[in-house]
């Protein structure tokens, strides 16, 4: 299961505390306002009850009253419902006389005792509001009040600040992205300036006045990346300084190796022998020197220039005895590339010299456009292949495939691929090896930024 990042971590925080604290809110908003407006609404049906009571006293007092004319003439609009127990029996407004069943018998008991009082019921699944308002031993006003409008009121409340919470807590979260990007700014800049520093490009840098907070952490970080850029600059030029140094040397024994060559008819044959494995180990040891030069200069930056490839292929091609023809451009594939020819050049001239000696023969070289604006290159060969689990090795220094191995190995330095892959890593590419359709092998180099 993948775990949750830094910034959606702090914006789930944020969001849930959000969440938390506007429900909170909400709550204790809403039941002010149910207890504020039960209580308003009490309040206001108890006044009305006790006038209309007084009403009904006045009505009533005499001999043989209209109990129910007297009712009929209270103003009670639509909300409220009366009823009237006289001397036991029970007097409504209307033929409705089971509305008496909506008063508690606490309520009745209550009243019966000379005590008003007021209590809410649900009749027909509606609240009502019953007050009880004590008129004389034998008769008790009670008037029921429907609650009906006010739940709706409650409703709408609730759902209103229900939707408050909820925008509430979706603000949280937005804060809490906003604030994590900004904190993360100066992150994201130390990660894109690693990214560049692996890349290859030693000179980038962090800006210790973009956030002074980390003015110190960016110090820290340029210094120990110059540190690095140091090293890695006295390490090349070691490298360069002790190859250039064995060009001399080795040049010398070169001629007199070839002096000591061109005479080997007049040796005898083991001296014959002994000089020719001396020249070829003296050739190998200059081109093992050449490598080590070009590896040594690998981790500058390209020098990108238009190069027509179709000609650089061709070149390379002839220069080694192959037919053009072994060229395939697909149709649409750019013919200007911005590269770095030289390295281009020697990247394709190791892959053809590796698929010359390894892998058989050269079947083609093919160039063409790859996804997101790369360029690629193939070398396919009618070899033996490249095992899967030796793809990846094969391109580190000094290694070398079972091909090399079963030729005896001792006629390559090791470092051809090596080279390979450090000029399309220069290119921001990347160098792979896959099998070709048919058989064989298919040497990949993509190259990026390389079209107009």
């Amino acid at each position: 299961m993948r775990r949750m990042g830094l910034r959606a971590k702090v914006t789930t925080a944020f969001a849930i505390g959000a969440l938390l604290l506007s429900t909170c809110v909400t709550l204790i908003s809403y039941e002010l306002s149910r207890r504020t407006l039960f209580g308003e609404r009490e309040r206001t049906a108890v006044r009305a009850a006790y006038f209309d009571a007084a009403v009904v006293d006045d009505g009533i007092d005499g001999q043989d009253p209209d109990v129910l004319a007297v009712l009929r003439s209270l103003d009670t609009g639509s909300d409220r419902y009366v009823l009237l127990q006289l001397d036991g029996t029970w007097y409504s407004r209307s033929a409705d006389l089971t509305a008496s069943a909506a008063v508690p018998a606490s309520l009745q008991a209550m009243a019966g005792r000379g005590e008003a009082g007021a209590q809410r019921v649900r009749r027909d699944g509606e609240a009502v509001l019953v007050v009880a308002v004590p008129i004389s031993s034998s008769a008790v006003f009670y008037e029921l009040v429907s609650q009906r409008e006010l739940e709706r009121t409650l409703q709408l409340l609730a759902l209103v600040l229900t939707a408050v919470a909820i925008m509430v807590a979706a603000g949280g979260a937005a804060v809490g992205w906003y604030v994590t990007r900004y904190a993360m700014r100066p992150l994201t800049a130390v990660a894109g300036t690693a990214r560049e520093l692996a890349g290859g490009d030693l000179r980038a840098r962090l800006d210790p006045d973009a956030e002074p907070d980390l003015a110190e952490l960016s110090t820290s970080f340029n210094h120990m990346a110059d540190e690095l850029h140091r090293r890695l600059e006295r390490d090349r030029r070691f490298a360069a300084d002790v190859s250039h140094e064995l060009r001399s040397p080795l040049q010398t024994l070169s001629a007199a190796a070839s002096v000591i060559d061109r005479r080997r008819d007049g040796l005898d044959e083991r001296a014959a022998a002994a000089v020719g494995l001396i020249t070829e180990e003296i050739d190998r040891f200059q081109t093992l020197v050449d490598d080590l030069l070009e590896l040594a200069r690998s981790d500058q930056p390209a020098h990108r220039e238009p190069t027509g490839m179709p000609e650089l292929v061709t070149k390379v091609l002839r220069r080694r005895g192959l037919p053009p023809e072994l060229l395939v451009v697909p149709p649409g594939t750019p013919a200007i590339w911005h590269v770095d020819r030289r390295r281009v050049e020697q990247a394709l001239g190791n892959l053809v010299d590796n698929a010359q000696r390894y892998g058989d023969r050269i079947v083609a070289v093919r160039i063409g456009a790859a996804d997101d604006g790369r360029c690629f290159l193939e070398v396919d060969d009618c070899g033996p292949g490249v095992a899967e689990d030796q793809r990846q090795a094969i391109f580190d220094r000094f290694v070398r495939g079972p091909a090399a191995h079963a030729r005896g190995g001792g006629d390559g330095t090791g470092l051809g691929l090596s080279i390979v892959a450090q000029h399309a890593l220069a290119h921001d590419g990347l160098a792979e090896v896959v099998d070709r359709p048919g058989g064989g092998a298919r040497f990949r180099i993509e190259l990026s930024g390389c079209l107009p």
